[in-house]
């Protein structure tokens, strides 16, 4: 029977000094609902991404990851019971010599499959989860990115609405970049997002010497419509503020929309050829 299992912190964020040793940790926990104890093991690999979508890479070494030669964990492998949660503790060991400027491991977590019970069934569910690190090695902090694009669409066919920002960061360390949305009704001002609930700030985390598409969807929207949309985009000292009014047409009804003028002008063009027979009619 498989069990899940949850770790904390997702991702962190952390200041090294060259020379210096950082401490982290790291909790597992096995929910109140497991039904046997969690044998878990951790390993760390190299994290990088690829492309604009930011598809994460945990393969390829680079010399932004060589972080993950510096860390240590002090429990790689060990028992969770069910509804505990246990912290492990890491540690960073920077070389005196470290670069300046952003180093990115993921420290992964997943069952240890050697580890069954008397029986010979395994008890472990096999998938792995991983807390990112992202990490600025102290030194010489080269800081400069741009806004590329900041789009909205002008029609949309079916919600939702997907809005996107082409962020490059051309510096040495991650940086994060706000994006604000808000969208009204065209017509009476409505507010529809944010409501008093919703919060319309995101935070997006852009890596090192590359360019990101960030993208959402705003979604609770009409079926039928016109929306204002605006996103502002704040990204290394610069912003970036798109206000664009957005057409709901669902196909079938644009469609409708084509025939009907059509059957309109067609029967305008017929008036006028029936009128026009009939004033040739009558001259003659």
């Amino acid at each position: 029977m498989e069990n899940t299992f949850t770790i904390m912190p997702m991702s962190q964020q952390v200041n090294l000094t060259p020379g210096e040793t950082y401490t982290g940790t790291i909790t597992i926990v096995n929910p109140v609902d497991a039904t046997q104890d969690f044998h878990y093991k951790m390993s760390i690999s190299p994290y990088s991404v690829i492309g604009q979508d930011y598809t994460a890479d945990l393969k390829t070494v680079t010399g932004r990851n060589e972080i993950t030669n510096w860390i240590t964990i002090e429990e790689p492998t060990g028992v969770v019971k069910p509804n505990e949660s246990k912290k492990i503790q890491y540690t960073i060991k920077t070389p005196s010599n470290a670069a300046a400027g952003g180093q990115y491991a993921a420290i992964t977590v997943s069952s240890n499959n050697d580890t069954v019970q008397s029986g010979g069934v395994a008890v472990n569910n096999v998938f792995e989860m991983a807390s990112l690190i992202y990490a600025n090695v102290s030194g010489d902090i080269v800081r400069e990115g741009n806004i590329l694009e900041n789009n909205i669409p002008g029609f949309v066919a079916v919600p939702p609405i997907e809005v996107s920002a082409l962020l490059e960061n051309k510096g040495n360390i991650h940086e994060s970049a706000t994006v604000v949305l808000n969208v009204t009704n065209f017509f009476t001002g409505e507010v529809i997002f944010p409501k008093s609930e919703d919060n319309n700030e995101f935070n997006e985390l852009v890596m090192p010497e590359t360019t990101y598409l960030a993208t959402r969807n705003i979604t609770n929207l009409p079926s039928l419509g016109v929306v204002k949309v605006k996103q502002t985009i704040y990204f290394n000292g610069k912003s970036s503020v798109e206000e664009r009014d957005v057409i709901i047409c669902p196909i079938w009804f644009l469609l409708l929309v084509i025939a009907c003028i059509a059957g309109i002008v067609g029967f305008i063009v017929m008036r006028i050829k029936k009128h026009k027979k009939k004033n040739d009619l009558s001259s003659m």
